[in-house]
């Protein structure tokens, strides 16, 4: 089985690569998250997601885009969203618990159960990946901080710079940078919150923190006006 981009729901693996080439396969996967989702109570979605409700709608912030949680689909960044983010986002909506997030102290993806299996693909896809970014990153990084609601940190371990971003309203992302120099070459860790696994299922947070990197390479590879 290919160690990259997936999740379970209710005891099955899906490839979310497969997902994304076949909609008609996601979709249904899609809509039944909703329907759990939708079928909490409004207050505690309010509460959980946390998201502002009007006129059958949950408002948030997801991606670093405005997202809109309707019963029947998902805007994000005022189009509709049709893609495995948009099962994601569901899933979060259906799982996510009224709980602070508790940042400290910092999990690596293999200190959740199940994750060690998966740390290659996982080190792979959402942070050797930003490898040849990192110069890029640093050099927008206030701007890739505001777009995903986060923050920098002060404490970050023997690195260049570091920040925390949240793609999720309560799933925090814990960024260490180490630039290149003429010794190493450039290194880019991600940590979770403690309890992230209360928020998205665990096999879920690989992916979150996949899709985030995808969307930090394109925001720093926009041509600004």
């Amino acid at each position: 089985m290919e160690k990259t981009g997936w999740f379970k729901i209710d005891n099955i693996i899906i490839l979310l690569p497969y997902l994304t080439s076949m909609s008609q396969n996601f979709l249904p996967i899609q809509k039944e998250y909703l329907q759990k989702a939708w079928a909490r109570p409004i207050r505690e979605l309010e509460e959980s997601l946390p998201a502002r409700y009007e006129n059958n709608c949950l408002f948030f912030q997801a991606f670093g885009e405005p997202c809109e949680l309707h019963p029947r689909e998902i805007i994000l960044g005022g189009e509709p969203l049709r893609s495995a983010e948009s099962i994601l986002i569901a899933m979060y909506a259906s799982f996510v618990t009224n709980e602070p997030v508790q940042l400290k102290p910092l999990k690596s993806f293999k200190q959740f159960p199940g994750g060690m299996g998966y740390q290659g693909a996982f080190a792979m896809n959402a942070e050797k990946v930003l490898h040849p970014h990192v110069i890029a990153i640093e050099k927008r990084k206030e701007e890739i901080v505001l777009r995903f609601s986060g923050h920098p940190n002060a404490d970050g371990p023997r690195c260049d710079f570091s920040f925390t971003l949240y793609p999720l309203p309560r799933v925090a992302l814990y960024y260490i940078f180490n630039l290149p120099d003429e010794e190493f070459p450039a290194r880019v860790t991600c940590l979770f919150a403690s309890n992230a696994d209360h928020f998205v299922p665990v096999a879920g947070l690989a992916d979150v923190a996949e899709y985030t990197a995808k969307k930090i390479i394109a925001l720093i590879t926009e041509v600004r006006s």
